[in-house]
């Protein structure tokens, strides 16, 4: 099966729609594609090893890197990122201070990119353990979010003096955020993200 070509209606339809929550952590217009930077990284065929190049393919739906040697299509997909928010006996959420960049000294929860053969569960007490020696359970899903600077999506398992100037990722502070509204709506939040904006 390809895709076909969305026509004006079908793609007014889709945009009314809107972002969704998980577009919160994103300031990068939808529809734009990959990220130059990551184009950049993709410049050669994995089949045949030809250069790749943008075009506009008739079975596709927008512009794609191809490969006009062999035909093949090089779909650029977000990475998946996994992370908890564990909370301990006193009701307060654990976050910790970036040591690498982005967001170096950052405040963020602990999580890390997905590994292909484990499941988004198991990546995220891996990624727990990895980065606080705490063996967490990840329980309810608190947000998924976007962000298209970084190519990435970011999924949440689930406080009360939260440093809110100081998170270094709009996803994690969308994520702290909307746990906070979940487990303890009476605490008052800030209304923007007021972080590392770069970030």
């Amino acid at each position: 099966m390809t895709e076909r070509r969305l026509d004006e209606e079908e793609r007014r339809a889709v945009e009314a729609l809107g972002r969704g929550r998980d577009g919160r952590s994103t300031d990068i217009a939808s529809g734009g594609g990959a990220p130059a930077w990551l184009s950049r990284s993709l410049a050669y065929c994995t089949r045949c090893g030809a250069e790749l190049a943008p075009a506009t393919l008739p079975e596709e739906n927008r512009e794609r890197l191809a490969c006009a040697a062999c035909g093949h299509i090089a779909y650029i997909n977000p990475r998946l990122v996994v992370t908890t928010l564990p909370v301990t006996d006193a009701g307060e959420v654990v976050l910790l201070r970036r040591g690498i960049e982005p967001g170096y000294g950052a405040w963020a929860q602990p999580g890390g990119f997905l590994e292909v053969d484990e499941t988004v569960a198991e990546g995220a007490a891996r990624e727990t353990l990895e980065e606080t020696g705490l063996v967490v359970k990840p329980g309810e899903l608190v947000g998924i979010y976007s962000r298209l600077e970084a190519a990435v999506v970011v999924l949440v398992f689930g406080a009360d003096e939260l440093p809110w100037d100081g998170i270094g990722f709009k996803t994690s502070w969308w994520a702290i955020h909307d746990w906070v509204r979940l487990r303890h709506p009476e605490v008052p939040l800030p209304e923007r993200f007021r972080g590392h904006e770069a970030f």
